[in-house]
């Protein structure tokens, strides 16, 4: 997922993907415990989506919070 994906969608729309993305990290990890993922990779990509999905959201209400004054 790149940047540029996720700066054109809506506060709710990153919300939900935020969540969905927290989710399977979690699951993810759970399988890890167990060791069976197949991807370890994986952990580390969604790790960085999340963190992709953040900025783009403080980047929204930073853009709102000017526009407002």
């Amino acid at each position: 997922m790149k940047y540029v994906e996720l700066k054109d969608l809506t506060a709710e729309e990153l919300r939900q993907k935020a969540a969905g993305l927290q989710d399977e990290l979690f699951k993810l990890r759970i399988r890890q415990a167990t060791s069976q993922v197949e991807n370890p990779m994986r952990i580390r990509q969604l790790r960085r989506d999340i963190a992709r999905v953040r900025t783009a959201q403080r980047v929204l209400a930073g853009a709102a919070d000017k526009g407002g004054r």
